[in-house]
Parts: C-alpha cells; structure tokens; sequence
C-alpha cells in the first residue's frame, strides 16, 4: 500500500476529524463503502467504522492504531477513494485503476481564537481574557458533544447549520433547528442524499453531469441535491427541475436565482416535452401511479446513466390484477392493494432490467415515516446486455399469470422486444 495514505489518515485521524467516507468499491457486492467518525467511550478516543453491506450497515469501534492496521485491507484493491473532512481542513484520496495515489488537501487557516488568545497574553483586559476562556470552554463542549457515542445521527445535512433553502421551505428555523413537524421531511432529504452519494462513481465528475428531477414539486430534495453536489462536493453539474403546476415552478425558479443557484432551473412541462441535454441522472420522486412509469420510460429512452425513483401510489395493477387461484386472497381489498403496489415496483425493477439496467429495490426510508418507501435504484451496465438476464419470456409468463399488462412494459415493449431471447 502507498506509504501517502498512511501518512494522510495519521494526520487527520484525531478528536479534529469530523467524518472520512470511504468508497468507489471494486466489489459493491461485498461492500458499498465505509464510514468513519471519532467518539468517546469512556473518555478515550475511538473511532466508529460503519460498513455498508448490503442492506444493512455494521459498527465497530477501534482505536487510532486499529483504524491505521485496517487500511491495507480496504486500500489494497478495494476502494479507490476516500472523502475526509476535519475542523484542520478537507482532504480527497483518490486511486486510479493502475494504483496511483492522489492525495488533495485544503487545510483550514489558523483559528482566529488562537490569535486572539494570543492577544489576550499580550496584554488583553480581564475582561477580553474571560470572554475569551468562555469561548474556549464552549468550544471544547462542542467537540465533546460532537464526539459523544450516543449523539444525534450523522445526517449529511447537519442540525444547527441553517441552510436558506431549507429555511425558505419551512424545514429548518433561522438558528438552524429542525421544525418538529418537517423532522420525517429532513430525515427523508438526508437519506436521500446518501443514495445520490452511492451512485457517484457510477458518474464521471471529469464533464458536466446533467440531471434531471421530474415532478420536482416544491423542490426539497432537488435544492438539496444541489447543494450537497455543487456546493459540498464541487461537482461540475446542470440541474434541471420539472413539474406540471406552473405557480410551483415559478416560486422554486424565484428562490434559485436567490440562493444564486446558476445551474440550477426549473421548467414547467411533462417529462416527454423535456428537449435539453442528454441526462445523466433522473430523479421521479412521488409521481403518482402511471406519472412514475412514464418518468422511467423517458429515462430510459434519454439513455439515463442513473436513474432513482420512489413512487407514490399504484392504482393501475389494483384494477387489473385477476387470477383464479389467488381469488382466495385477493378478496381482502386491502390485502389486494397492497400486493398490487408491491408487484408494480417488482416489475418496474425487472422491466428495467430487461433494457439494460442493474436494478435494486431498497427501502428509501422508514415505514414509520412513510408507507411509500420503496426507492428503484437503476444503473445502466456499460456493455450492452439489455433482456439477456432479464428472463423476458419468464417476465411475460409472470405478468400472464396475474392478468396484468403494467403501463412501463407497454412503453419500454419495443425496447424489450429487440432484445427477446432466442
């Protein structure tokens, strides 16, 4: 392992660092990527490991000196990039396929408060000096707030940080503080922005991404995505937000050129009429019923690199669902209902499949919060394998089987038909 990234978690491994995201996976399969914060336990630093696996995310802590052992393991073929933020500064690593190591670091400037404790020695009043130490404590009080085992989840977006979007949009006071009845609203905008996380090294940052957010409504997560990507991340991106109700669309175009969002617009239109560059994302959150369908067939038909979709109703297959040997269990209307919304998303996710798209099902966020959690995570494969794994024919006799003919597969038919197993 190259000798730079020891020496770059030695410098940042301490009670300064804030966070350290590990990813871009060469085996997603075994695990999607890590991350790393300090806590104390008992007084004594640790830091947390929290390694995504699947669906499931596991913790362990260790020492500074377990933190350091662990890197060969992930360093040494594993992954090829690591995010690291701290109170000194930032710092990216990154490592190319041939196993060059790239370290890019931007370290903070001196702590104003240093400066003034140093003025303070020479020769500041008692009453500077005290305000200064009242400072100090209280930052001090922070850190170990900040450092505690047991604190508030890590979000992306954090708590106490007031953003002007999401104090425009009622989510966050002036203070930075969660409004109680928006608290689902910011949980939900925060893991919405670690499945866009996921999905960056499927994207090349070395060009201007373009993405686009059909049925964009008032626009929470697509300011948030902005900000998280243009802003945090210093991504080259164009966001395109689209919606159906113009006074909505005008209001969310009014709050980006005050933020001075400037690649960021809004259009007033369907998703059929969009005419801009080719996307390399899109986004269709909550479109109901068959919207979500025809938001995923026009990303497919716009050739979409990534495409995350959470859908909201599905009337569709309720009403055409019909088979004689599970009349038994579709008599209980809800029942039926349920299962029809299930089997929708299960044969959006294997249509998808059938045109060239690695797909996954995973829960966007807790049902506690919302009985629509299902999120359609969608990664076009490189080569060309479009309906060779799918089971097309199988697919059909599923959908036989139920007496359904879901609206994505009479889009996406003559895209699935050019690929029919022989």
């Amino acid at each position: 392992m190259d000798q730079q990234i020891t020496l770059l978690f030695e410098e940042f491994a301490d009670s300064d660092l804030i966070s350290i995201t590990v990813s871009n996976s060469s085996d997603r399969d075994r695990i999607k990527k890590i991350r790393i914060r300090p806590v104390l336990i008992k007084k004594k630093l640790y830091f947390q490991i929290s390694e995504f696996i699947g669906n499931k995310v596991y913790h362990t802590n260790v020492d500074r000196q377990g933190l350091i052992e662990a890197l060969p393991d992930w360093f040494e073929g594993l992954f090829r990039q690591a995010e690291i933020e701290s109170e000194k500064g930032r710092a990216t690593l990154l490592i190319s396929k041939r196993g060059k190591v790239t370290v890019i670091k931007k370290l903070n400037k001196p702590d104003e408060s240093k400066a003034s404790n140093k003025a303070g020695k020479l020769g500041a009043s008692a009453s500077d000096t005290a305000a200064i130490k009242v400072a100090a404590d209280a930052f001090d009080m922070g850190k170990i707030a900040r450092l505690s085992h047991n604190r508030s989840k890590n979000y992306i977006l954090q708590e106490g940080v007031a953003l002007p979007f999401l104090v425009d949009l009622g989510v966050m006071s002036e203070a930075g503080h969660i409004v109680k009845a928006k608290s689902d609203k910011f949980r939900q905008i925060n893991r919405f922005l670690e499945y866009i996380e996921d999905v960056l090294p499927y994207l090349d940052k070395d060009k201007e991404l373009t993405i686009l957010d059909f049925g964009c409504g008032k626009s929470y997560l697509t300011f948030a995505l902005y900000y998280y990507l243009k802003e945090q991340k210093g991504y080259n991106i164009r966001v395109t937000g689209m919606d159906l109700k113009e006074d909505v669309i005008e209001e969310c175009s009014r709050l980006s050129v005050k933020y001075g969002y400037d690649r960021l617009e809004f259009l007033a239109g369907d998703i059929a009429d969009y005419k801009g560059a080719a996307p390399d994302m899109v986004i269709t959150l909550h479109a109901c019923d068959t919207a979500t369908d025809y938001a995923l067939f026009h990303a497919v038909s716009l050739n979409a690199r990534v495409i995350l979709s959470v859908p909201c109703c599905q009337h569709e297959l309720n009403k055409q669902i019909s088979n004689e040997l599970l009349k038994p269990i579709f008599k209980y209307g809800i029942i039926k209902e349920r299962m029809s919304a299930l089997i929708t998303d299960a044969l959006r996710a294997e249509l998808l499949e059938a045109v060239g798209y690695n797909v996954q099902l995973l829960e966007f966020i807790d049902m506690e919060h919302t009985p629509k959690n299902i999120l359609i995570r969608a990664i076009k494969k490189m080569q060309n394998t479009a309906g060779k794994g799918a089971g097309t024919r199988r697919l059909r006799e599923c959908m036989d089987f139920l007496g359904v003919s879901p609206c994505l597969y009479r889009l996406l038919k003559d895209y699935i038909e050019n690929y029919t197993e022989k």
